[in-house]
């Protein structure tokens, strides 16, 4: 088991348990849970119904540094589109014919009831 080198770390893990509750809660089927490549991340893959669904999950504990969404910058969402494509090639080589979806789950105070945002952004 990782040990989280930090305080965010360990709430950052803690967030992306409570998404992946959450969305299994709403009928998504986890896959994969943080799948790391060379040049991006993906914090869940999920499928919902035929769709392959990539899930960045992101915590604001302070509104001084933006929003939950706002940190989903456009560099953050070409390091998940690369992930994505990554994991596609390798261990989803079975999804790769079904139609995939960026999804964000959002926590902007605390860790109560995320904001889930379906289709975020496109994967170009």
């Amino acid at each position: 088991m990782n040990v989280p080198a930090s305080p965010a770390q360990a709430r950052g893990q803690l967030a992306e348990e409570r998404a992946a509750v959450w969305l299994a809660g709403h009928g998504l089927k986890i896959l994969a849970r943080n799948v790391r490549c060379r040049r991006g991340e993906l914090d869940l893959v999920c499928r919902e119904g035929d769709t392959l669904v990539f899930v960045e999950v992101r915590l604001r504990t302070n509104p001084r540094f933006g929003s939950a969404a706002e940190s989903i910058t456009a560099a953050k969402r070409q390091r998940i589109i690369f992930a994505a494509k990554w994991w596609l090639l390798r261990a989803g080589r079975a999804y790769q014919e079904r139609p995939c979806r960026f999804d964000a789950v959002l926590f902007d105070n605390g860790l109560d009831e995320p904001q889930w945002i379906r289709g975020a952004f496109e994967g170009g």
